[in-house]
């Protein structure tokens, strides 16, 4: 019956082959990632995209709900996932025949040339029949050549009645059906959580960019009351220079911010299916909004009710229990029934009816070696998916574990670079009275500046890592893509 190599099911042809095939897809699923460098859709389907518009010279406003709506509708990997649904549900249209009669119509007419010589009747088979003649001999002219015109026409029916291999297919094409949904609503969640970090990125390039903007004007002025002090005579060459190059620093900064902004929005209009050249604004600001407190117990009871790979694997060990009682099922009788009812012309004289009804029990007698075999192999296959189910289980726990931990780490993260701002802004403003009254040099200035920099590029990505980690936490309980402005905050 079947065998199980690299992820897909082999069966024979007699045993309903349509029904297993629907196993080989189902079990494959769809595979998820973690984004990483250089992203390509031929390593993850979900890194690209299927676009459909081409570029317009209008700016296109995108909010995080625009961008997560059109990954849904036109993200690589979910086209895939949807393809590979329909497709089960193709083969299952094809598995039904096997319970339905199979009903055929032919007809025909021709000429045919018969050697009745070739077909037994000799010469001396003919002068048997020589008696039957006026005078015992053949008529003149008798030729063992003939010729006939035949018209037939022909309806044939078969149904199979019983068939235990067939019965338990149909229930495993039905888990399987249920398997490959979940899998497409699980890379659904895949979408929403590729979509949604590519987005909240951007938004963090972007406010990366604001910063070195906003620095890079504070430096200017710096710049240019170092160089009206210096050419007053008031403050030596090296204040200027010192200023001079904390500005070329900040713009370098401000360079490498816009190119990685840039870089970031590819990506994310790869994903959502908008032409890389196309100009877009992102029209949402940075979410904050502190996550309720929650324990590993109710994320992981609301995980093993939501979780769509959870709920595929669920189907697929149906599939594979109705499998393998298709095999223990190997040895019940096969019942079926079928027949024609036709009628033949022969050279127009006149139309014969004939029809036949056969009822057809077929008994396996002795293939115990093979039935046992295939019985052993399905339950293997059983046990394994029986195994990968409890494993499962464990590595969602894991899952929700660590994702609390992230959220409540990061959370701190964003308290202390949120106070590090402040105090960066307070040690600014000190060093500039302290500047603007003579007791220091503008070093103490520049390097309060810079810190301030960095402490508000901390506060960037400390917000980008609580968010990214809200995400994951709402995937690892199932939720994401019905809860994923809740746990954001928006």
């Amino acid at each position: 019956m079947a065998v199980k190599r690299e992820g897909y099911c082999v069966f024979r042809r007699a045993q309903a082959p349509v029904l297993f095939a629907i196993l080989a897809l189902a079990s494959s699923g769809v595979a998820a990632h973690a984004q990483a460098g250089n992203p390509s859709s031929a390593a993850n389907p979900f890194w690209g995209s299927v676009t459909r518009l081409g570029v317009t010279d209008q700016t296109i406003r995108l909010s995080l709900d625009d961008a997560v709506r059109r990954g849904l509708e036109n993200n690589l990997g979910l086209k895939q996932a949807e393809y590979a649904e329909k497709s089960i549900q193709g083969e299952k249209n094809q598995a039904l025949q096997e319970f339905l009669p199979d009903i055929s119509l032919s007809g025909g007419t021709g000429v045919f040339q018969h050697n009745l010589a070739a077909v037994g009747f000799g010469p001396g088979v003919l002068s048997k029949f020589a008696s039957q003649y006026p005078g015992g001999v053949l008529p003149s002219g008798f030729s063992p050549i003939t010729r006939d015109d035949l018209t037939q026409g022909q309806i044939n029916f078969h149904q199979t009645l019983f068939s235990g291999p067939v019965i338990a297919g149909w229930r495993a094409a039905s888990a399987a059906e249920k398997s490959v949904y979940f899998a497409k609503m699980s890379a659904r969640g895949e979408v929403v959580q590729q979509v949604a970090d590519a987005y909240l990125l951007a938004i963090a390039a972007s406010s990366e960019v604001d910063n070195a903007t906003a620095q890079v004007a504070a430096d200017q002025v710096l710049f240019d009351q170092a160089k009206a002090s210096h050419e007053a005579g008031v403050v030596s060459n090296l204040d200027e220079l010192r200023a001079h190059v904390q500005l070329q620093a900040q713009q370098q900064q401000l360079i490498a911010a816009q190119n990685e902004l840039e870089k970031n929005l590819i990506l994310l209009k790869r994903e959502i299916g908008i032409d890389p050249g196309q100009k877009i604004q992102l029209t949402d600001p940075v979410p904050y909004s502190d996550l309720a407190s929650r324990t590993p117990e109710e994320v992981r009871a609301e995980a093993y009710k939501y979780r769509q790979d959870y709920q595929n694997l669920q189907n697929q060990l149906v599939e594979y229990r109705a499998v393998h009682s298709a095999y223990r099922s190997e040895r019940l009788p096969t019942l079926s029934f079928g027949g024609y009812w036709g009628v033949d012309t022969v050279n127009g004289a006149g139309t014969h009816g004939n029809f036949a009804a056969v009822g057809t029990l077929s008994v396996p007698l002795f293939r115990e070696a093979k039935l046992r075999g295939d019985e052993d192999a399905s339950a293997a296959q059983l046990a394994a998916i029986t195994a990968q189910l409890a494993d499962l289980r464990n590595h969602i726990d894991q899952q929700v574990r660590s994702a609390l931990l992230d959220v409540n780490a990061t959370a701190k993260l964003v308290d202390v670079a949120r106070s590090n701002v402040d105090l960066a802004k307070r040690a600014l403003s000190d060093e500039t009275d302290r500047v603007n009254a003579g007791v220091d040099d503008n070093l103490p200035l520049v390097n309060a500046q810079a810190t301030l920099a960095t402490a508000e590029s901390n506060l960037v990505q400390s917000l980008y890592q609580y968010n990214v980690a809200k995400l994951q936490l709402a995937r690892s309980a199932g939720v994401l893509e019905t809860q994923y402005r809740d746990y954001l905050g928006r």
